[in-house]
Order: structure tokens, then sequence, then C-alpha cells
């Protein structure tokens, strides 16, 4: 199955809920792309050490049918630059995902 999930907050335990989620689709063998909008951009700067994000963020990302893809508006919005853990996209990203993925999960 393609799996796409959208964050589009900065809360941590939504946000680790989501990738553990993640997480565990890839584990099922399914192949899993995360879409950052909005808020979602900032994902990775409010993991605690009780959600941790980096830690779900790095086992997410040795996967070789993982991804993440992030708005680049909203990135240019809070003045971000593209990252390995936040690539840069574009609306075109998001649309392609969600027209080729069997189910889309948004947070």
């Amino acid at each position: 199955m393609k799996l796409t999930v959208i964050l589009s907050t900065k809360n941590a335990e939504t946000n680790w809920n989501a990738l553990r989620l993640a997480n565990l689709a890839l584990k099922k063998g399914d192949e899993v792309s995360i879409f950052l909008l909005g808020d979602g951009v900032e994902y990775d700067k409010y993991g605690t050490e009780k959600f941790n994000i980096r830690e779900q963020i790095d086992s997410f990302l040795q996967a070789d049918r993982a991804k993440i893809i992030a708005c680049g508006t909203c990135m240019k919005l809070r003045q971000q630059q593209s990252t390995k853990i936040c690539p840069m996209g574009q609306l075109e990203d998001f649309y392609s995902l969600i027209v080729e993925s069997d189910k889309v999960v948004t947070f």
C-alpha cells in the first residue's frame, strides 16, 4: 500500500503519534510519504523527551520506502531552508502524493 501522512501541526504528541504510525506502516511493508504543511514544516523543532520526534524521524528516514516533502511556500513564510528532515517541495508534489496514494491520513 502507498500511504501519505499529512502533518499540519507542530504539536509534539500529535506528530510523534503520526511518525509512529508511519514507522509501523514501513515495518508492514508499505511505502510511506510524509507531507509537511503549514505549522507542520516546524515538526522537528518541538520534540520533547517524552515525545522524541527526532528518534522517530531518524528511524523513518532509514527506510528506502520512506520520503518526506515539505511545502515550500510554508517554509518560505517561516524563513526555513531545505534540510534532509524537511526538504522543500511544491504544491505539485502534494497533489501527486494524494493522487498516487492508496490512503491519505491527516494529523
